[in-house]
């Protein structure tokens, strides 16, 4: 009789069909534990376990979220200049909105903001002290039209209810301004508010010295000069197609004694390095733009009260709606003058003209609010209408595809 063979098994080995269905159970148990672990993890991420203080004003209330909602609130540079005191939203006739607006409008970006549809924040460089804000511009992002104006407001202009009695200038507001109980960013945002009826939503500031570590995180900046640039014997920018490094653009956004303008010909000349740096960041992916916030906001290199989740809702909006043909820059109109402020001194400042100015913001910066009238403003003319000298600034609209083309003034002229 024909002895039965034994199966392997029965030896401690397994066929190849056992075997496969061991490797099987073997995948499907580590699987399960995988996927057990990221529910967990997404269930705790998710379940509101972090205390969360929000400062608005003097008012600081606390509420619980997630470690998701969290990261997205995030303020990590908010706490050098504070946050900003802001309009209620819903007040319709305090915002003064236009009563056609469709009641249902959405601009598809979940931003904190005061009027849907268009988003503005302000930008101080301030000078080398650290006092005194010599660049001032105002971004409105129009987030339904898909464009952005910039309206630039020159250091020197004449604002005596706010400014230091000293000099009655702008860019001493943030350090010496005359309103008092709120935070030097608030006595800024309130002078711009209430000269200029736009609300911002928030706010960027530089300090001049590190111009240089931005621009050299983000490689330089191709740009095409118009004329030589003699900063210091030492520091010269030729003119013509280069790429600035951090330093080079310093000089570049600071330099004003070799304009026959003085300020206004920097300001001019600012909107040339504006040109050449949008059209740098337009070209840039949102990873190399987020990457390089990312070494911003851990160097420290701004103060803003822009949350992580907003700096990436801005830049995705400017990555995929703005194009160079759909952003326009502005100056406030005025004009020199003199301010003596009964001390035997003597400054010299620019006095807005008003109605020019009122124009300008109806006709650019109210996009879905009624238009405004002189007295709403309290913009103070140093120069009265009727006697004004020149009105060479009361038009200053530039496109910035126009301006990175040389379509433009540069500060000489």
């Amino acid at each position: 009789m024909r002895k039965q063979k034994r199966s392997q098994n029965e030896y401690g080995y397994y066929t190849p069909k056992q075997k496969k269905n061991s490797v099987r159970d073997i995948v499907v148990i580590v699987a399960s534990i995988a996927v057990s672990i990221v529910l967990i993890l997404l269930m705790v991420c998710n379940v509101p376990i972090i205390n969360y203080e929000k400062v608005e004003g003097n008012t600081v209330t606390t509420q619980q979220v997630s470690i998701v909602k969290y990261w997205k609130l995030w303020q990590p540079l908010v706490e050098r200049e504070g946050t900003l005191s802001k309009v209620d939203s819903a007040d319709a006739s305090a915002l003064n909105l236009k009563s056609d607006l469709d009641s249902d409008m959405n601009d598809g970006l979940d931003l904190e903001q005061t009027i849907e549809g268009q988003y503005t924040i302000l930008f101080l460089g301030m000078d080398e002290s650290g006092e005194l804000s010599d660049v001032n511009w105002i971004f409105q992002f129009d987030l339904i039209a898909g464009t952005m104006n910039i309206l630039q407001v020159p250091r020197d202009s004449y604002m005596p209810d706010y400014a230091s009695y000293s000099t009655g200038k702008f860019n001493s507001i943030y350090h010496s301004g005359q309103e008092t109980g709120v935070t030097p960013i608030q006595r800024v945002v309130n002078a711009i508010e209430e000269n200029f009826c736009i609300y911002v939503d928030c706010y960027v500031k530089l300090n001049c010295n590190d111009i240089a570590n931005i621009v050299d995180s983000i490689g330089g900046i191709p740009i095409t000069l118009p004329e030589e640039i003699i900063y210091e014997a030492d520091k010269v920018l030729p003119a013509g197609e280069q790429v600035l490094d951090g330093q080079q653009s310093e000089w570049f956004v600071r330099f004003r004694h070799g304009y026959t303008e003085g300020d206004i010909g920097r300001v001019k000349a600012q909107r040339i390095f504006l040109a050449a740096a949008m059209e740098k960041m337009l070209n840039m992916s949102q990873t190399e733009l987020m990457s390089a916030m990312q070494k911003i906001y851990k160097n420290q290199w701004i103060a803003t009260d822009l949350s992580l989740e907003q700096i990436s809702m801005v830049a995705d909006f400017a990555s995929t709606r703005l194009t160079m043909d759909s952003v326009n820059v502005f100056m406030v109109p005025g004009e020199g003058s003199t301010y003596y402020p009964g001390d035997g001194s003597s400054q010299s400042v620019y006095s807005i003209h008003k109605s020019a100015t009122i124009d300008l913001l109806n006709g650019y910066f109210r996009p879905y609010q009624n238009e405004i009238y002189p007295e709403e403003s309290t913009i103070v003319e140093l120069v009265p209408e009727g006697e004004y000298l020149a009105t060479t600034y009361d038009d200053t609209q530039e496109n910035l595809s126009k301006i990175h083309e040389g379509d433009t003034e540069d500060g000489a002229q």
